[in-house]
């Protein structure tokens, strides 16, 4: 389990990398700060996703949850989506080193 915590970490951290170079890339070249919006980046994506995902939340949790939250995290950066994403899965996953050492009994 904490393998597959530890390598979503690791996606998720190589996705804000891409998602920050983009946005780099795109602030160069119009003189500009350019942030892309988790929204128009999944549109971008996978839009069919993205509608099935918002209705499901919508129809199954609540409306409230999608009007409050959901379009609150999609007008964020995606880097910094992904980038706290990957924080709280490598959070989750990591192994606390034993107290007395590695060279113990």
């Amino acid at each position: 389990m904490r393998f597959l915590l530890r390598l979503s970490s690791l996606v998720a951290l190589a996705v804000a990398v891409i998602a920050g170079t983009i946005d780099s890339i795109q602030s160069v070249a119009a003189s500009a700060v350019v942030m892309t919006p988790m929204g128009d980046a999944w549109q971008d994506v996978s839009p069919a996703s993205l509608v099935a995902l918002q209705s499901s939340i919508a129809y199954y949790v609540h409306p409230r949850f999608y009007t409050f939250i959901f379009q609150w995290l999609m007008l964020q950066p995606a880097f910094g989506v992904f980038l706290v994403l990957a924080l709280l899965l490598w959070m989750v996953g990591y192994k606390k080193p034993p107290v007395a050492g590695r060279f113990t009994a």
